[in-house]
């Protein structure tokens, strides 16, 4: 049979496409100089700057009772919060904060944007203290350039080394803070102190620190843009009612200097003077005007910076703004954009986080302050003991969940003749956990063979707390 003829492969050329300038895959980074400003934005900036790190320093120092009053004890495996004693029993809670955290950054997202990201993420607050201990010692935006841009003297070795000692202070103080949570902070000094601190104390010091100068010293708003997964997916909780901060294209534009008081319109022009300051004062270094990006973390400072000139221009404030897409396209009023932010999604939103945090501190309330798990003994699941009694032996660890020692009355129930040793009340000390051995006595014959379901009580002589839990009582054949 003659042969098929072989398919024509179709060839496809391959150009190559000459890359723009050097042809570098990546742009080179380029530094940011942030302006200084001031504003009522700038002015809650700082105000949450100093709130969360007086709560973050603080905390571990103050006292409660004769302990550290916030302690997250992972050895002992306890944690320690004001008079609240939590076990590992006890994630539930956990989970429920990290679950109320999720629902409140949708709920503050939906309504006005990137709020967590503009005044109290962690790496916009220790950005903003760098940068004021960067301003302080070596100038201001024009002279940080020019000292940057100089050529090496002793001035600018003095500066830059006087600015990152400073830093290297903070950072380290930040790390020693946040391990204090975890190991008592002034038993943490004193070790430091004398140089017995342990191996992963150090660790962690270091580690923390390390992480806290990098990031707010060096890479600061590429943090933002390229680490953080937030400002990748913040988009999908925005809608066109979401508060951004906006620019007014149709008030602002055809941008273009005009002497004060003049009238912008009749010259062709809008209210923008294209000074730059707005984009000037800006962390991450984008220009508001040329709409969202997703780098722009909702600080509110291009907003300061823009009234500013407003005012010096005696032109009304607002070019730059907090506004809706929607408020925007409509030329909405102030009482119309906050009638359509109180929308059914942030109702919905607000309802269910209220909830859930009535559900999480209602538990909190009523929740006992003592944890029994009952353990079967293995190595002897049934036995005669003396007199003729039926003998199943258990383990029972008693946490006691107070700051006082406690005594606890053991009891057992669920057959008709069933004894418990021992009888005397067990002591428990303080925020602390016990085994104790249990021997469950019964008359032999006096229960068929098999598994029989039986109730463990434990219960404070007190009064305060009691436990009940299920066990097997095991019958030979």
């Amino acid at each position: 049979m003659p042969e098929a003829p072989l398919p024509v492969r179709k060839v496809i050329p391959i150009a190559v496409v000459e890359e723009p300038g050097d042809g570098a895959l990546y742009a080179a980074h380029k530094k940011i100089y942030p302006r200084s400003v001031r504003g009522i934005f700038a002015r809650w900036r700082w105000a949450m700057v100093f709130l969360t790190q007086l709560v973050f320093y603080g905390l571990p120092w103050v006292e409660w009772g004769q302990r550290q009053s916030v302690l997250f004890d992972i050895g002992a495996r306890r944690f320690y919060i004001f008079g609240l004693v939590l076990y590992p029993q006890d994630l539930i809670y956990l989970t429920g904060l990290l679950v109320v955290s999720a629902l409140a950054l949708f709920l503050f997202t939906a309504v006005a944007g990137r709020l967590w990201c503009g005044y109290t993420c962690p790496q916009t607050v220790y950005t903003e203290i760098f940068m004021w201990v960067e301003h302080k010692i070596e100038g201001n935006r024009i002279a940080r350039m020019r000292l940057d841009q100089g050529a090496f003297s002793a001035e600018k070795l003095f500066k830059k080394w006087f600015k990152h000692v400073v830093w290297i202070g903070i950072a380290m103080w930040t790390g020693f803070t946040f391990v204090g949570y975890f190991s008592p902070i002034r038993e943490l000094g004193i070790d430091f102190l004398q140089m017995r601190v342990g191996s992963w104390e150090v660790f962690w010091v270091f580690f923390y620190g390390f992480a806290t100068y990098g990031n707010a010293g060096f890479m600061r708003e590429q943090v933002c843009k390229y680490m953080c997964p937030y400002a990748r997916f913040q988009g999908a909780m925005f809608d066109r009612d979401t508060l951004i901060v906006s620019y007014d294209t149709l008030r602002g534009e055809p941008r273009g200097l005009h002497a004060k008081g003049s009238d912008a319109r009749a010259q062709g022009l809008g209210d923008c003077i294209d000074c730059s300051l707005c984009v000037q004062v800006c962390p991450t270094g984008i220009d508001i005007r040329d709409g969202l990006q997703y780098e722009c973390i909702g600080c509110g400072l291009c907003i300061d910076a823009c009234n500013t000139v407003m005012d010096r221009m005696d032109t009304p404030r607002g070019l730059i703004r907090y506004a809706t897409q929607n408020s925007m396209a409509g030329r909405w009023s102030p009482r119309q954009v906050l009638r359509r932010v109180l929308r059914p999604r942030v109702l919905l939103y607000t309802a269910v986080l209220t909830a859930l945090c009535i559900g999480l501190l209602a538990s909190l309330v009523v929740r006992t302050p003592l944890k029994v798990d009952v353990v079967r003994d293995r190595t002897s699941l049934a036995r005669i003991a003396e007199g003729g009694q039926l003998e199943n032996v258990y383990r029972l660890q008693i946490m006691n969940a107070t700051e006082q020692l406690q005594r606890y009355r053991i009891e057992a129930s669920g057959l008709p003749g069933l004894s418990i040793f021992p009888l005397e009340p067990v002591e428990v000390e303080a925020a602390q956990s016990r085994w104790v051995a249990v021997r469950l006595q019964l008359p032999y014959g006096s229960a068929s063979a098999g598994s029989h379901a039986v109730q463990i009580d434990v219960s404070s002589t007190s009064g305060s707390a009691r436990v009940s839990e299920k066990a097997a009582f095991l019958v030979p054949r």
